[in-house]
């Protein structure tokens, strides 16, 4: 969202030496949780470095939810302040009827506006008469209705980013009320935060979620200010690492490298979130959109559609209801992929990889460049025994296109697309694939 910042300041060299003192078991003695199953004869001994794990776990908060990275609609990206009751309720429907929820987008997430401009008499959020004259509650309840869950936005400062009242200092009267509401999802922003760091403003909100009676999910939307993933995963299900996201290519790539560098710390139950889908809005090619939503998969991060889902165009449906991209993102394993490989120039072709259950790597060869160009996936570099052979799914053409590859893979990709496939070692069965 747009935003005003305000500087802050954190020793994050004392929350480190905090965390390494406190925790009960040392840093070094866990050894990649994630990953403690997989097969040595298929995967190098440089596996576990390739794909580290082993910040997660340090603070997971766990209140059941997050299992695998949410995944909704949201209405900033598309609407930004034009939203309205009617809106959600079409979106709503546009999700059941495209078949969107279905395939587990189940988030209805309104974003900021949608309250008036002050609390009420009592010191409470009230949604603004004009544009939701039937309530949150109503609005939950015809969700709800759908199979859906709602869920609404606040910030943790005194207004939130569009200067309606923020939930700073009204954490527990706030939460009480979205649990009464029917809400199932905060999105919690970071504007107007009064120079109070991060950490000490969003477990507020935690504690006072926890409290309501209700369970919520609970989305820091912090903008990655004082590297939330050191932090983050005993406060909330997600949290923003980076700035907020625009629909160009240079936003949407510059984005990814950033949520990429916080790779070790995500696992079920909270999640890296490198910001909202703007596959659909006009932005971007079909290729480019093709490679957003193909990376955000592999990230494992949140997939939260941000166009207008009532209408959409069929290349945009096709890229959002794939559904073997989608169970890359879903995978129970839930170990979020990352670049493993570099090439060309300022590395623009690269290589992205991610374990999944069942021995199967997920593998994206995606081309930054401005011309077509070969990539190749070195199995060392994806933690591959270079022995061992794969057989090869691409996931955009939905076949297999290698039966019996061995050392190393490479294919042709168009400028700004991405190929991305699952790799099975032959010792796996390949009925599920």
């Amino acid at each position: 969202m747009a935003k005003l910042k305000q500087s802050n300041s954190v020793c994050v060299h004392l929350l480190l030496l905090f965390l390494c003192a406190s925790s009960c078991v040392p840093i070094s003695a866990r050894v990649a949780p994630l990953l403690r199953s997989y097969e040595k004869s298929i995967f190098g001994s440089n596996f576990h470095t390739v794909y580290d794990t082993s910040k997660y776990g340090l603070l997971q908060l766990s209140n059941g939810l997050a299992r695998t990275p949410q995944m909704g609609w949201n209405s900033w990206n598309f609407f930004a302040c034009n939203i309205n009751e009617e809106v959600i309720r079409e979106t709503a429907d546009a999700l059941v009827s495209s078949g969107l929820a279905d395939l587990g987008y189940v988030y209805v997430n309104i974003d900021d506006c949608w309250s008036f401009a002050t609390r009420n008499l009592k010191g409470e959020l009230v949604p603004d008469p004009k544009t939701f004259p039937s309530g949150i509650k109503a609005l939950a309840d015809y969700v709800h209705k759908k199979g859906l869950k709602l869920g609404i936005y606040s910030d943790a400062g005194a207004f939130t980013c569009q200067v309606r009242p923020g939930s700073l200092f009204h954490e527990v009267d706030d939460a009480n009320t979205f649990a009464s509401w029917g809400v199932d999802y905060l999105k919690y922003d970071n504007c107007f935060n009064l120079g109070i760091p991060p950490k000490k403003r969003y477990p507020p909100m935690r504690d006072a979620l926890n409290a309501s009676g209700r369970t919520i999910f609970y989305s820091l939307c912090e903008w990655g200010v004082d590297d939330p993933a050191l932090w983050a995963g005993k406060v909330g299900n997600s949290w923003r690492t980076t700035d907020d996201i625009n629909d160009s290519w240079p936003s949407m790539t510059t984005i990814a490298d950033l949520n990429d560098k916080w790779a070790a710390y995500a696992g079920p139950g909270g999640w890296n979130d490198p910001d909202m889908l703007e596959v659909g809005n006009g932005g971007m090619s079909y290729q480019e959109y093709r490679a957003h939503f193909s990376i955000w998969a592999l990230m494992k991060a949140p997939l939260l559609i941000g166009c207008d889902v009532r209408n959409m165009t069929a290349e945009t449906f096709e890229i959002l209801s794939n559904k073997e991209v989608i169970a890359i993102n879903q995978d129970p394993l839930g170990v979020q992929g990352r670049k493993v490989q570099v090439a060309g120039i300022d590395g623009c072709r690269q290589v992205w990889a991610g374990p999944l259950s069942e021995n199967r790597l997920a593998v994206a060869l995606w081309n930054r460049c401005s011309k077509v160009a070969t990539i190749t996936a070195a199995w060392n570099a994806l933690g591959l025994e270079s022995e061992t052979h794969v057989s090869i799914k691409d996931l955009w053409q939905h076949k297999v296109i290698a039966g019996d590859a061995i050392s190393s893979f490479s294919a042709q990709v168009d400028a700004h697309d991405c190929q991305l496939y699952i790799f099975t070692p032959l010792t796996v069965s390949l009925s599920e694939e």
